[in-house]
């Protein structure tokens, strides 16, 4: 294991303080409220700084949003071995909207659906080689080979209607802001008749 210089230790140090104070600054004013500089001045660094761990403010929000593909990975090492395939994904997407909901929360997600409109900026919530994507698609194909799901679309297909289902419920509780709106019963109220349809019956 290769030891850290004090330089390489200060760095990672300082970089996590301009990190902790931008999420903080974007959880109380609004990702769109919040300037490089302001994000400097509260963390007392400088703009020098700043720029050499990232390129604009909207990279501190993708370093935090890679924290979803760790969870994501944790939390399906953590599912029963005889669980079904279909109540995986059920799982896996109300733990999904708790996680969102409660760390993630409804500024950073709707920054997310921004950004993906908008040209030039990485396509976060398209992008099928992320963890999500593929750890949905293993419960298809496992639910396909060991006889639980048909086969009459193949495990692409079924994974994008599945994440498809998720992006659709994350962007309606954003869009509807209301207060009634049950992120997790509403994602449920979704999945299950999909998943009721894979389903092979008899």
């Amino acid at each position: 294991m290769t030891t850290m210089t004090a330089r390489q230790v200060k760095a990672q140090q300082t970089k996590k303080k301009i990190l902790e104070t931008a999420l903080d600054l974007f959880s109380k004013k609004g990702f769109d409220q919040v300037t490089v500089d302001e994000i400097v001045n509260a963390s007392k660094t400088s703009k020098g700084a700043f720029y050499v761990h990232f390129n604009s403010k909207f990279e501190i929000f993708l370093e935090k949003f890679k924290e979803i593909d760790d969870f994501y990975d944790v939390f399906t090492q953590s599912l029963p071995k005889d669980m079904s395939s279909s109540e995986k994904i059920v799982s896996l997407i109300k733990s999904q909207m708790v996680y969102l909901r409660d760390d993630l929360g409804k500024d950073l997600m709707r920054t997310v659906y921004m950004s993906a409109l908008t040209p030039n900026q990485p396509k976060t919530l398209a992008n099928t080689n992320r963890t999500l994507y593929k750890i949905v698609h293993s419960f298809v194909e496992e639910g396909q080979s060991k006889g639980e799901f048909n086969n009459d679309s193949s495990a692409k297909e079924i994974t994008m209607l599945i994440t498809r289902c998720m992006r659709g419920t994350l962007y309606d509780w954003l869009i509807f802001n209301e207060d009634n709106f049950d992120l997790i019963e509403e994602s449920q109220k979704l999945i299950r008749p999909i998943i009721a349809s894979l389903v092979k019956q008899g």
